[in-house]
């Protein structure tokens, strides 16, 4: 499957590449971790020019450089713009000791989308994800705000971040109801080394139509096969914060370099093949701060995985999901369906049924 094989992003008219391009590492500011403006543009047209059309960035990536560093990509190349689906993000302050500089209020939410505009060099937003929960603010507030921003043509689509699912629920039921702009896409941690998402998240966004867009789908580069036991990997920005991976994540990365070696691969076109097989749309964003680390990715798209290949994946990787999701699985089907089959799914009896037919 190429990058110009679309799907539609939840339950929407948009269509996107099966990929993302994020660009949390367009620019080199703040900190190094990212690259230069140079490679960010080769990477930009690399991905466009394969027919990828879905760009991801945030205002307080690299302190606004990506941002800026897109908007001058496309002003230097007229008629571009219309034909991608631009996304940003809204909720980092990046002004300190203003305390209305960022979150998700009327006031900020408006501020932040015209620095955003201002940068890319555009007069809307394909897609505007909140980027984290704002606590201190009612979710009725953040959400007008983005009905009138959809309403007044500044951004068309909207979607959250990080955000908990029962806010997630509330703020969909509340759009609903009052016949707002809808969410259509979460942007979420998932991936084989990440799966918690799969407790609330994930089956919340299946029920409601919503797409599933993972950030870090290769656990920050854990999955992308240069990790293996007893070597040490020098370019990685994650080991020189946290380390390198915990022998239960060891665990899952050999096996997904079994699979890999297996069907003649790499381990992160394994992961991503991973992803893109889980249930429902899961369009996972590629990050890359070399054209050849986009190129190894997009690998993913020419897996497929096998019935057994996902179960063993499945298997190894399986999270342990707070409550209460332990109790929504062989326990709920033995207590609800007595040793019967239901939709497919066949039970076994509650054991204190087998000691007795008397009812009281």
């Amino acid at each position: 499957m190429p990058l110009d094989h679309y799907v539609t992003l939840g339950r929407s008219g948009l269509r996107v590449s099966p990929f993302a391009l994020g660009a949390m590492t367009f620019g080199e500011d703040p900190g190094g971790a990212g690259c230069s403006v140079e490679e960010s543009e080769k990477i930009l047209s690399t991905y466009l020019d394969l027919g990828g059309n879905f760009i991801d960035t945030a205002n307080f990536y690299t302190n606004g450089h990506s941002e800026k560093i897109l908007g001058d990509w496309f002003a230097a190349h007229p008629g571009r713009r219309e034909h991608v689906v631009l996304a940003s993000k809204f909720f980092f302050n990046l002004f300190p000791g203003d305390p209305n500089g960022g979150g998700a209020g009327r006031g900020s939410i408006i501020a932040q989308l015209d620095e955003t505009l201002r940068r890319l060099r555009t007069d809307y937003l394909d897609l505007y994800w909140l980027h984290n929960w704002d606590r201190h603010t009612p979710i009725e507030e953040t959400l007008r705000t983005l009905d009138d921003l959809v309403r007044a043509g500044k951004i068309r689509y909207i979607g959250f971040s990080n955000t908990p699912a029962w806010v997630t629920a509330q703020a969909q039921t509340m759009a609903l109801l009052k016949g707002w702009t809808p969410l259509i896409a979460l942007q979420v941690e998932y991936s084989l080394l990440a799966r918690t998402v799969e407790g609330e998240l994930a089956p919340l966004a299946l029920d409601q139509g919503m797409a599933l867009v993972p950030w870090s789908p290769l656990k920050n580069g854990f999955l992308s096969g240069k990790y293996r036991r007893g070597t040490e990997v020098a370019d990685s920005v994650r080991t020189a914060y946290v380390g390198g991976p915990s022998e239960a994540e060891y665990t899952v990365i050999d096996a997904v370099a079994a699979v890999a070696d297996e069907l003649g691969t790499t381990s992160a076109a394994v992961s991503l093949a991973w992803l893109r097989a889980r249930e429902g749309t899961v369009v996972p964003i590629l990050g890359a701060r070399r054209v050849d680390h986009l190129e190894d990715n997009l690998a993913g798209l020419e897996v497929t995985l096998s019935p057994e290949h996902l179960r063993m994946l499945d298997e190894v990787s399986a999270p342990t999901l707070s409550y209460p999701a332990p109790m929504h699985g062989a326990l709920r089907a033995m207590l609800q369906f007595a040793g019967t089959t239901v939709d497919g799914e066949t039970s076994t009896v509650y054991p204190p049924l087998l000691q007795s037919d008397v009812r009281y």
